[in-house]
């Protein structure tokens, strides 16, 4: 009662559907089951589930099985997108590995949907927490042309199989949504360490199981791959079994392993302690003396390229004495003589004219240059190679051997084609170099100068063999033209940080 005068609250009673949501609430959540409903509702399923087991044996319960894991993970991957990240990267390095151990079940769909959770997530933040914004960058416009394009392809009227396009549109576009992903939930420095962290491990196991191979031999599992129908003509070579450790092929290994290397050869300009610098000079011998067991030789020529990029962006004159002192060992290695057959393979890389399959590949390229004129939107995504061969058997491309990402560009998406992906990977370079020279801190300026030695790198890759197509190169090449963007981003937030503290 106030001044005397008596107070009605009114307060209208809770409806039947509150009282039950509030009741389901205090049950479910607050409780967590530790009450009589959860005891009855918990025996119920387990009746019901007991009685399908009965009923239709041991497929229902593997159902159960993976249900009870696949809904957590769904919710993992939408909520919590770093541990989603985590876990899609350790599937990207050991998909091969598992599909060959013969895994009865479909990783590659596996993928894709885990990439469409993440789209789903991305959208569940932007609509709580909208920051289109951080998207608002050269990068990401030329991804989105690129990405469209490959969509538009679905109408090439060149195309001979438009279920090729299906198969192809994973690896050559839908993979480049992980862009996003990367961008939007990798936002303090902290997480970039914990994700090269488990690359970095990744590789070094992958380099060791490599050495495995090497010195003590294949599993059973890989016996019978390596003997299957056509293996033999590409990995037997010269009386030496050329090893991929645990990726698809040796040009993928030697390639991961390459550009690993380099990016350590990176991170050794970052302010980190002397232990750590000699644990990353042990992993850069231990990456390029088990690469030599790949015999691609392709991969290298990468790790040159890569120095001479990292001494004209860290130019100094310990540099230049270290480029000299690196020019001088690999002239070495190509000139002095040897019996060993994988250093014969490794000079062979800087004789090309010498070589019958490069030769064979120009005379290749320029049988199909008439029809690339012809067809400025290419003959569609698949129409070459494997997917060529299985798809549209017997048609003009199908018996065309791409042998380089350029090429493959160009002949299944045209020279409208090749020109949007030269210009993507321009811009992308050319923002890489603004933002190392831009960066402030020393750490994330290493982290840069990494992402753009490797994505010089990866190009150089493209033009012998198709170096971003396969797991987990198409994934860790998306991660790193995010981290161009992601490290600059993170120094501003820095900088910004350290001026109002000093204010």
């Amino acid at each position: 009662m106030i001044n005397n005068l008596p107070i009605s609250l009114n307060i209208p009673p809770k409806s039947l559907k509150d009282r039950f949501l509030e009741s389901c609430r205090r049950y479910f959540f607050v409780e967590k089951f530790l009450n009589i409903y959860g005891v009855v509702l918990l025996a119920v399923i387990a009746g019901i589930i007991a009685f399908c087991v009965y009923k239709f044996g041991m497929v229902f319960a593997i159902l159960v099985i993976v249900a009870l894991i696949a809904l957590p993970a769904v919710v993992g991957l939408v909520i919590y997108p770093k541990f989603g990240i985590i876990v899609y990267l350790s599937l990207s390095f050991s998909i091969m590995f598992l599909l060959r151990y013969g895994v009865p079940f479909p990783l590659g769909t596996l993928m894709d949907a885990m990439l469409a959770m993440f789209i789903l997530g991305l959208f569940i933040q932007q609509k709580k927490k909208p920051n289109w914004q951080i998207f608002n960058n050269s990068i990401t416009k030329w991804i989105i042309v690129w990405i469209v394009y490959n969509i538009l392809q679905f109408g090439n009227p060149a195309a001979e199989s438009r279920l090729a396009w299906v198969y192809t549109i994973r690896a050559m576009a839908f993979v480049s949504m992980m862009y996003f992903i990367f961008m939007y939930n990798i936002r303090d420095i902290r997480f970039i360490r914990l994700v090269l962290k488990w690359w970095l491990g990744f590789m070094v196991i992958a380099a060791l199981y490599a050495a495995k191979q090497e010195f003590i031999g294949f599993t059973d599992f890989e016996e019978r791959y390596n003997n299957s129908e056509g293996v033999p003509l590409l990995l037997f070579i010269a009386g030496h079994w050329r090893k991929y450790s645990v990726f698809s092929d040796p040009v993928t290994f030697a390639y991961n392993m390459a550009i690993a290397s380099l990016l350590c050869i990176a991170l050794m300009t970052g302010p980190f302690k002397t232990y750590k610098k000699v644990i990353i000079i042990i992993i850069i011998i231990t990456l390029l003396v088990n690469m030599l067991f790949s015999g691609t030789r392709g991969a290298f020529p990468l790790v040159p390229a890569g120095l001479m990029l990292y001494s004209i962006l860290k130019f100094s004159r310990k540099i230049l004495l270290f480029a000299i002192m690196a020019a001088l060992f690999f002239v070495g290695l190509i000139v002095m003589p040897t019996s060993n057959q994988n250093i014969l393979r490794f000079q062979s890389a800087f004789q090309p004219n010498d070589d019958p399959s490069y030769i064979v590949r120009k005379i290749n390229q320029a049988r199909i240059k008439p029809y690339i004129w012809s067809h400025p939107m290419g003959g569609g995504l698949g129409s070459v190679g494997e997917w060529g061969k299985k798809f549209s058997p017997g048609s003009f491309l199908s018996s065309f051997p791409p042998d380089s990402g350029y090429v493959r560009t160009t002949v299944e998406l045209g020279w409208i084609g090749l020109f949007i992906f030269c210009c993507m990977i321009f811009t992308i370079l050319k923002t890489g170099i603004d933002n190392y020279y831009a960066i402030k801190d020393p750490e994330l300026k290493a982290y840069c100068l990494g992402m753009v030695i490797m994505i010089f790198v990866w190009n150089i890759a493209n033009f012998p063999q198709e170096a971003l197509v396969q797991y987990p190169s198409n994934v860790i090449f998306y991660l790193t033209v995010a981290l161009i963007n992601i490290t600059l981003r993170l120094d501003k937030e820095k900088q910004q940080q350290n001026l109002l503290a000093n204010v």
